[in-house]
């Protein structure tokens, strides 16, 4: 069985932003999010050992979803300099891990992540997990063949979901993640949803009558239908906005681009002596 591994990058990087103490190199530059994602990526090489593997990243630029409400992440302060420099190194570190990373201006990562799984799920003898900290990819999960691990606390404890784990969490399938959106919002990402819906009524809401579309062409005789009908634009504004995007100009063509050869430790090796990881080096060399 072959294991595809796609990281969402920004979201791995900012976790371990929060996570770390903010270590410095000896030239005083910021690495605490690189060794948080060194570590991370150090974990999976020994414990999942993916035969394919790929990272995707966001770009600055506006995304679709800014030109459809200019609200979307409007409430995100701008990220310190201290995380962006790191991002951008983050690049090296990847290519250092020997992953290819991709990033498409008018695209978050989101999408190009829900692009490959598009692409690839229907590969023979293939299991995707999308490592992520961002909950919208639980609606990629394909039992069985595409799984979400996303993290539970800090940056070492992680939990799977699978499409019953969502449904325990939830009360709704996987590919309803966007219609509960419609009606719950994202505070995270500025999306309104209805106001005064929670998720205790749009859940069994949601699973009822399938989505949102249904729920407002069948719904008449629900208690919460009068409120959710005057707000339909901005649910189904909500739910659009939630919607991960599976067609991106992403120039993978088939698997082999991204398999992976293995660790060239030595350059691994060369890179964490310039950051100053000599915890990483003992680790990865199987010393720790």
């Amino acid at each position: 069985m072959k294991k595809l591994l796609i990281i969402d990058a920004n979201s791995l990087i900012y976790r371990c932003f929060h996570a770390l103490p903010p270590f410095t190199d000896k030239e005083g530059r910021p690495t605490g999010a690189l060794y948080g994602l060194a570590s991370v990526l150090i974990k999976i090489f020994r414990e999942q050992m993916p035969t394919h593997i790929v990272a995707f990243f966001d770009r600055p630029e506006p995304t679709f979803r800014k030109e459809m409400y200019k609200e979307y992440k409007g409430q995100r302060p701008p990220a310190p300099d201290e995380l962006k420099s790191q991002i951008i190194e983050a690049h090296n570190l990847f290519e250092n891990f020997s992953v290819k990373t991709f990033e498409i201006p008018g695209f978050e990562a989101d999408d190009l992540i829900g692009t490959a799984v598009e692409k690839f799920k229907n590969e023979p003898e293939l299991k995707i997990v999308v490592l992520t900290g961002d909950l919208d990819a639980l609606q990629l999960i394909d039992n069985g063949k595409i799984i979400i691990e996303t993290f539970k606390k800090g940056i070492s404890d992680t939990v799977i979901y699978d499409s019953e784990a969502v449904k325990n969490r939830f009360g709704i399938l996987p590919k309803q993640i966007p219609d509960y959106k419609g009606l719950v919002g994202d505070a995270s990402d500025n999306i309104k949803g209805v106001n005064g819906i929670g998720p205790k009524t749009a859940s069994p809401l949601i699973e009822k009558y399938g989505s949102l579309e249904n729920f407002l062409e069948e719904g008449q005789n629900e208690k919460a239908y009068k409120k959710i009908f005057e707000s339909q634009e901005t649910a189904k504004l909500s739910k659009e906005l939630a919607i991960i995007r599976r067609d991106a100009p992403l120039e993978i063509k088939n698997l082999d681009e991204i398999q992976h050869q293995g660790l060239q430790k030595e350059k691994i090796n060369g890179y964490f002596e310039k950051l100053g990881f000599k915890t990483l080096i003992n680790r990865i060399n199987g010393q720790q």
